[in-house]
């Protein structure tokens, strides 16, 4: 079975409105062999992947997929529902395809739904090496390959933040596309297309991002319109983050004056030794780095966006709670299990890790990685809360006050984002 091309159909075609991949496939010497003329292809390839019970195909009914393998089907079907089947694995549900043959005896177009078109070419051509794996009865590591497109989609899918912009507008009928391999996506087409960058828009002023990405810049303008910030100030090395700790008076928070995602940060610290041990970590993820008086309560996000808040979510630092047996250790890896998290920023939480100041906070507890925390105890494993360390978010929307609202978007306006 080879592909004698593979076209990418981006905007409405004749197979579907949205977005399809359609492969030329030769068949070759297997044209006139179907799946129930095989001996025991049926049974490895519905062991490799049972998930495909799912697929409804003609049949229209759950287990519909594998009931055409039973009574027999051509390569080219089995490739189209095996790739969709992969892109689902992989995080990417997509679920029409099609496959109709040409003029020309055992070359036929098979057409994959996709919403991430390297990602779906990469599926499409591992689902060919599975599908002649099963066919020549020859091993293949499903979970391994499996894993590895997750890891690919990572990288090549929309992050979450401009993921949701993106189903946003295809919810409101606003067909997209993406510019690049990054975050650069196009809304709507023609002279009224907008574009967008990650959370940025076309409008979005380069001063302002400039302002925004300078914490203690950003800090200063805030509260010149009267929006509370914690005192604080940048410091030159470890020595003056304690002395700027006991200026402020203690707790106090450390972190990179230029950084993102939570990297860096340690929050609530007392000692001589705790402010100094986060400045060092602080200093790995960027050269100048600010105290500032911490501010005890729950960590909460306001979105902003046209001088409006669309959403809020309070955001949990990660913990994990001892059952008496497993170490700290364990107890990550066990939370790590969630597919919702994963390493780098394109699923919608991220890995649990414990680091110089996880390790830290793990020690104001009396506790190590490799510790064993009585049944019930909550361990703290970092302070801060964002999710890109960790963290998890609960939607409180509704329960936002008006007047903390308005300081939001007094925040947004000084700084001049539209989107904030």
């Amino acid at each position: 079975m080879e592909f004698r091309k593979v076209l990418a159909l981006r905007g409405p075609n004749y197979w579907a409105n949205f977005p399809v991949l359609e492969a030329w496939v030769d068949l070759g010497e297997w044209k006139d062999h179907s799946s129930e003329m095989i001996p025991g292809f049926n049974e490895r390839l519905m062991s490799w992947l049972p998930t495909m019970i799912e697929h409804r195909c003609s049949v229209g009914e759950r287990g519909g997929f594998f009931e055409r393998l039973r009574r027999g089907t051509y390569q080219a079907h089995i490739l189209e529902h095996v790739c969709l089947e992969l892109q689902s694995l992989a995080g990417t549900e997509v679920g029409y395809g099609r496959a109709r043959e040409t003029s020309e005896e055992g070359v036929y177009k098979v057409a994959i739904e996709f919403a991430e078109e390297t990602l779906a070419r990469a599926c499409l051509e591992k689902a060919r090496e599975l599908v002649m794996a099963a066919w020549l009865d020859k091993p293949f590591d499903v979970a391994g390959e499996v894993q590895k497109l997750k890891e690919f989609a990572y990288d090549a899918c929309l992050g979450p933040s401009t993921a949701a912009i993106v189903n946003a507008a295809v919810a409101r009928g606003i067909p997209y596309r993406r510019l690049n391999t990054g975050s650069l996506v196009v809304l709507g087409h023609g002279h009224k297309q907008r574009r967008i960058l990650a959370a940025e828009t076309d409008r979005t002023g380069a001063i302002a991002e400039s302002i925004a990405q300078d914490k203690d810049l950003t800090r200063a303008l805030l509260s010149s319109v009267g929006v509370p910030v914690p005192e604080g100030r940048p410091v030159k090395d470890a020595e003056d983050a304690w002395e700027a700790a006991q200026e402020i008076d203690a707790p106090v928070v450390v972190k990179p004056q230029f950084g993102n995602h939570g990297r860096g940060v340690a929050t609530n610290l007392t000692t001589r030794e705790q402010v100094m041990s986060a400045f060092e970590a602080a200093i790995k993820e960027g050269k100048e780095i600010i105290v500032e008086k911490f501010a005890p309560g729950a960590d909460h996000r306001l979105l902003v966006v046209g001088n409006k808040v669309i959403a809020a979510a309070r955001r949990d630092p990660p913990t994990v709670i001892g059952d008496g047996r497993s170490t700290v250790a364990q107890l990550v890896a066990e939370v790590n299990k969630d597919p919702r998290r994963g390493d780098g920023h394109g699923t919608v939480m991220s890995l649990v890790k414990i680091g110089s100041i996880a390790a830290a906070v793990l020690a104001e507890q009396g506790l190590s990685a490799d510790a064993v925390p009585v049944a019930g105890q909550v361990v703290l494993i970092r302070r801060n809360a964002n999710l890109s360390t960790g963290g998890t978010a609960i939607d409180v929307t509704d329960e936002v006050h008006p007047s903390v609202a308005e300081q939001a978007v007094d925040a947004a306006r000084v700084i001049g984002l539209d989107i904030a």
